[in-house]
């Protein structure tokens, strides 16, 4: 990849977990009333024959890390445990009651914040309530994110008993000096253990994380990383750009000078580096930044097409409602969107008062729903097509324009009604979908809102 394309397309842009994204929700076609319509609907037509994801997000960590965008509380008091499991079960009981029959359970993930955090003892009292109000489709997959410094064989053996086969565990990177600056300091015999105690105990799945970017990071240090992640063979593994959001409240990242942070083409050649390593320890590219062996269902998915998008990341199979519980958990009924509110105290208070806690969220045009389509095929397929009149939209032809100079730059190929991204162009796979998202391109956003696409 040359330097000319990275500085060329180096731009802010989505990510692209939902379209629209967040900052293009609008709010005066949101209400509580319009989401629970929504949802009752969407249930109504998926979950007999498709079931359901449910997100659950668990926010409370003992210290923070200094890479980290996501809503989190830091604390150490974990008597705040059981009141939260308590709050997050009421919320799904009043979906429940929104929903006519039982819901079907496809996937179930826990996020945060640190799931370990939370005691095998409560861990097991969440999932036991979640899954009283429940049955399970036939095929489901329950998983969940472990931290390498806390996470216990109990853990591990409490979540297998409950039915989780897949876990994924932060590495991020195994040296030093950059792992104090990020404030995640944990060796590598810390990973040994706990991968190899999943294994023991059962896991199907093993996944890492593993980011290029970080402050103080050399090309060096992601061959490092991996060759030593080599030593583990983990059945997945999520390889990704660090997000450097420093605007976004509460995220810790003025822990570093922007100076401390590789330029673009450094960062480029930690990723070029990386993709060339894994790929010659077997493992094979699924859809932006991640990899998986053979053996595992997210590779068997993306030969099946069935590899799927949602603000859970990329999941093995494709469900048309994401249920989202705990404090800032986002739900996705395909046809719209909803967030819960950030603040602690406001979502316990919206609960006792009986209310689904959403304070925000989008209800998706027609429009909308046909830009998704393609932006969610691009990103687990690398191409879309408009075969079916269904799925063209009045600026169509706009979208081609825009795309022509991408085609001379050998990312891409048009076809007469389809596109599809080459292996040169899929790094940039978030640039090509910029071209379909039509309301960043109606209303460019004034301030930086989106990290870089390099």
């Amino acid at each position: 990849m040359t330097s000319k394309l990275i500085h060329k397309y180096n731009i802010a842009g989505p990510r692209y977990t939902s379209y629209p994204t967040v900052p293009y929700w609008e709010a005066d076609t949101f209400s509580a009333l319009a989401w629970q319509d929504n949802v009752q609907t969407s249930f109504t037509e998926s979950n007999a024959h498709e079931g359901l994801s449910i997100y659950i997000h668990l926010p409370f960590c003992e210290s923070l890390c200094t890479f980290c965008g996501c809503n989190k509380r830091i604390t150490k008091r974990h008597e705040v445990e059981e009141p939260y499991i308590n709050y997050v079960l009421k919320e799904w009981a009043l979906y429940c009651e929104l929903f006519e029959g039982k819901p079907h359970i496809k996937e179930l993930h826990l996020g945060g914040g640190t799931p370990t955090f939370f005691s095998p003892e409560n861990l097991q009292t969440l999932i036991t309530g979640i899954l009283e109000k429940s049955t399970l489709a036939s095929q489901y997959e329950f998983s969940f994110e472990g931290h390498p410094n806390n996470t216990t064989r109990e853990h591990l053996q409490t979540l297998y008993d409950l039915g989780f086969r897949r876990v994924s565990f932060g590495v991020q990177d195994y040296n030093l000096r950059v792992q104090m600056a990020i404030h995640r300091i944990q060796p590598f015999e810390n990973v040994q253990t706990v991968t190899n105690t999943a294994r023991e105990v059962g896991y199907t799945s093993v996944g890492h994380d593993i980011i290029f970017g970080l402050p103080f990071q050399t090309v060096a240090h992601v061959q490092e990383t991996i060759e030593k992640t080599k030593l583990l063979q983990p059945d997945r593994i999520a390889f990704y750009s660090y997000a450097h959001v420093p605007w976004i409240k509460g995220n810790g990242q003025r822990g570093f000078h922007d100076s401390d942070l590789p330029t673009a083409t450094v960062k480029r050649q930690q990723y070029e580096l990386g993709k060339q390593l894994l790929s010659e320890m077997g493992y094979h590219e699924i859809g932006m930044d991640h990899f998986a062996l053979s053996t595992d269902s997210l590779y068997q998915a993306m030969q099946r097409q069935t590899l799927h998008r949602n603000f859970m990341g990329y999941t093995a199979s494709k469900t048309q409602m994401m249920i989202g519980l705990g404090v800032s958990a986002i739900s996705d009924s395909w046809y719209g969107f909803a967030q819960n509110v950030k603040d602690l105290s406001s979502y316990y208070q919206l609960l006792d008062e009986n209310e689904i806690p959403v304070y925000r969220g989008h209800i998706l045009t027609q429009e909308d729903v046909v830009v998704r389509t393609h932006i969610l095929n691009l990103m687990c397929h690398f191409e879309t097509s408009w075969q079916d009149d269904a799925l063209c939209f009045d600026e169509l032809p706009d979208v081609l324009i825009k795309l022509q100079e991408m085609e001379t730059d050998g990312l891409i190929a048009i076809h007469s009604k389809a596109i599809q991204v080459t292996e040169k162009g899929q790094p940039f796979v978030r640039n090509v979908c910029m071209a379909f998202d039509r309301r960043l391109q109606r209303q460019q956003p004034k301030t930086q809102l989106f990290s870089m696409t390099v």
